[in-house]
């Protein structure tokens, strides 16, 4: 039987909580993660319709992109529709699990669903992020580099872009003077030993420094083992907000709202003043995007689709840009797809229901 943190800790090995915003309510919401689970229910909203489909389908988790609450709760009397779900849930054993902008924050995430869907192709990162990577330094004998390297790549270290197991290497003199406390794996108490070492460089995100620190103490031959970390500014090509791809071909602005029609089954697509401007390289942000208009407009994109456009904002595409609202609903509806293919590649037989429910609260006359 698989336990909920079987579940989720796999999920936060693909977006790591520590990538969700700071508004964001991100994890475990209700239930215990030692729940055992036979099933698990997919949804992108969490509501009380989705509750009941949970415990009709025996589903004893439901994982949904956006979390049912933000901010603090100070009652639980069922006179909203937030209240009424968690009682519901509560009181039948569901558990409810939230994982919103840092699956939108990772590359292989929200944003790659939606631009596949979009056909697009060469995929990028549209405001990639400034902080999150650290390095570290170590030092080992020569002889057991490898050893060291393979079980630090192991934990998720030197991987860098679409390269996996990247470090840098170069050979030293190490010198050490053991005390009679210590248990030296070269070497004799009181005396100066010169060994020939290999400094060690790899980089990682900032969330896996525990566990690469853990590997390195596991793999290293020296009972004390040398080493430091450094913040690094460096951009992290793979973490960010939005995503840039290109279409196969050139379309004319109508063809691509069209396209954008066909491909997500909207509607309705509001979307700004039409031009002569053909369209190729796109930004795309799903759900609510507005704050990355400048960036799509830096990044010479001829078309920038997302949700949640306020009236004002559509002035911002001052001829530069075709804006496409689609919806919020919409554009992120393909997350219930991602989580599915997500999970059953871990856990082919386990028990994974896409919701029936239309959790859209927005309808079209």
């Amino acid at each position: 039987m698989v336990k909920i943190k079987d579940i989720t800790q796999y999920l936060e090995q693909f977006a790591p909580l520590h990538y969700q915003e700071s508004y964001d309510n991100c994890g475990l919401l209700t239930g215990d993660e030692d729940w055992q689970v036979k099933g698990v229910l997919l949804s992108l909203d969490c509501t009380e319709q989705v509750v009941e489909e949970a415990i009709k389908t025996d589903s004893k988790l439901v994982i949904a992109h956006h979390p049912i609450w933000f901010q603090s709760l100070k009652k639980l009397s069922g006179k909203s529709y937030v209240e009424r779900t968690l009682i519901k849930a509560i009181k039948n054993d569901i558990a409810i699990y939230a994982i919103h902008t840092n699956l939108d924050n990772v590359k292989p995430g929200v944003n790659e669903k939606l631009a596949q869907k979009l056909g697009l192709t060469k995929l990028e990162i549209l405001a990639p992020r400034h902080s999150g990577l650290v390095k570290l330094v170590t030092f080992c004998p020569k002889k057991n580099t490898l050893q060291v390297l393979e079980a630090l790549h192991k934990a998720g270290a030197g991987a860098v872009g679409n390269y996996q197991d990247c470090a840098f290497v170069t050979e030293g003199t190490g010198t050490f003077r053991p005390n009679e406390l210590a248990d030296p794996h070269i070497g004799q108490a009181h005396q100066l030993e010169k060994v020939t070492e290999e400094r060690i460089e790899v980089i990682f995100s900032r969330h896996l420094q525990q566990k690469i620190l853990e590997s390195l103490n596991h793999a290293h031959p020296y009972e004390e083992v040398a080493y430091y970390f450094q913040e690094l500014a460096n951009i992290n090509q793979d973490v960010g907000s939005g995503m840039i791809g290109v279409l196969n071909k050139s379309l004319s602005q109508k063809e691509f709202l069209q396209h954008l029609r066909n491909r997500l089954a909207t509607p309705c697509i509001k979307h700004s003043e039409l031009s002569r401007k053909s369209i190729k390289k796109i930004g795309i942000c799903g759900g609510a995007g507005s704050f990355l208009i400048e960036s799509a407009i830096r990044s010479s994109c001829d078309a920038f689709v997302t949700g949640d456009l306020k009236y004002h904002e559509f002035f911002d595409a001052d001829g530069k840009i075709l804006l496409a609202d689609v919806g919020h609903y919409e554009s992120e509806v393909s997350t219930k797809d991602l989580l599915s293919d997500i999970i059953t590649k871990k856990f082919p037989k386990f028990a994974v229901r896409l919701s029936k429910i239309d959790t859209n609260p927005i309808r079209y006359f």
